[in-house]
């Protein structure tokens, strides 16, 4: 849900709150500031639903990202395709996330203390015992590929609210047949690629139900997460109980364990090596949409091995891209960019590669 600062900010004129969404005469209107509130405010004690991500972030075809592994991965399907999930929720400790792809179906499930992670086309699940008093609202450990909650990327849109944000509505929506308003954040950054995010926000449940992320001067989004179908009736019971199917290989797990193993395997490197691994941190540059992270990547050398073929492959199929700063490769999309120098830097960022450029010249 929206922080009480990003109300404040609206409240405040550092962006529009005044624009009043009413293009339904059967719903009241709700001005920017409002909805706001409403999303913040918004619970729910039940629901189910069938989520769909789809991605057409306007990438080239490039090679190991539209492989078989990369595929079965989900990674090409976030670049251009799509992704389809059933959701279930009865509370803070009862929810389960199951993504349905072509090769099996892959869940996460919580049901009080018990935690499951289940591939179906590997035959094999892991169970976790959380510790009393943890706190762990719902699923979150899914793998690559599986496509957020609207909930998820409203808050991710929301939390950049702040005074370079224009927030207005558009009026209203229909998403998976029910009533919605439509608010909208407009990047005021000229450098930003983003052009819009717009949150379908449930007219009688304020939560979420779509969020659609366009590019600049593009009439249909790059990025969607939306219910294709939601219920608020709370889930039975039932729905939460996992039994392992015939064959599958259960592996045991629990918090405590996993807390010794970290412990055991950071004793393993000297602190040198620890901070050779991290690099010099990640970074940010500049302010807001236009943001552009960065970090220095680990160094290898002849001891730690070469890069995986996979990795030397893609890097290899990536645009060359030279300047002050030195040269690299450039990843480039209609919302973000990515450069990698040949020096061990990354720079990226919901900007075109020439801010990129500016940001390694600089550092």
């Amino acid at each position: 849900m929206p922080s009480a600062a990003a109300v404040v900010v609206i409240g405040g004129g550092a962006a529009a709150g005044t624009i009043i969404a009413s293009a339904d005469p059967a719903l009241p209107e709700r001005s920017a500031a409002q909805l706001l509130v409403d999303l913040q405010n918004a619970k729910v004690d039940g629901l189910s639903g069938t989520i769909v991500q789809s991605s057409d972030l306007g990438l080239p075809q490039i090679a190991g990202l539209t492989d078989d592994a990369s595929s079965q991965l989900g990674l090409a399907s976030l670049v251009a395709g799509s992704n389809t999930a059933r959701v279930w929720y009865a509370g803070e400790d009862k929810a389960r996330i199951a993504l349905l792809g072509t090769q099996g179906e892959t869940d996460v499930i919580r049901n009080g203390p018990d935690v499951w992670f289940w591939q179906s086309q590997e035959s094999a699940a892991t169970h976790l015992k959380v510790p009393a008093g943890a706190e762990r609202k719902k699923p979150e450990a899914l793998p690559s590929g599986i496509p957020s909650s609207p909930q998820e990327a409203a808050d991710a849109a929301l939390a950049a609210i702040d005074d370079t944000t224009a927030v207005t509505t558009t009026g209203a929506a229909k998403v998976a047949d029910r009533d919605a308003y439509e608010l909208v954040l407009s990047p005021k950054a000229q450098q930003s690629l983003i052009g819009q995010v717009r949150l379908a926000v449930d007219a009688e449940k304020h939560i979420p139900l779509r969020v659609d992320v366009y590019a600049k001067n593009a009439t249909s989004p790059a990025f969607r997460v939306a219910f294709q179908q939601i219920s608020f009736d709370t889930p039975d019971a039932q729905q939460f109980v996992f039994n392992p199917p015939p064959g599958t290989k259960v592996t045991e797990a629990n918090s405590g364990q996993i807390e010794k193993d970290i412990e055991k395997s950071a004793q393993k490197h000297t602190p040198a090596e620890v901070e050779k691994a991290k690099g010099e941190g990640v970074k940010v540059i500049g302010e807001g949409w236009a943001s552009v992270v960065t970090a220095t990547l680990p160094k290898t050398d002849a001891a730690d091995g070469e890069k995986p073929a996979q990795v030397e492959g893609l890097l290899g199929a990536l645009p060359e891209a030279s300047g002050s700063w030195g040269k690299g490769r450039i990843f480039a999309g209609s919302l973000f960019s990515v450069l990698l120098t040949d020096d061990g830097r990354v720079f990226a960022g919901a900007v075109a590669p020439e801010t990129l450029y500016e940001a390694a010249a600089k550092k």
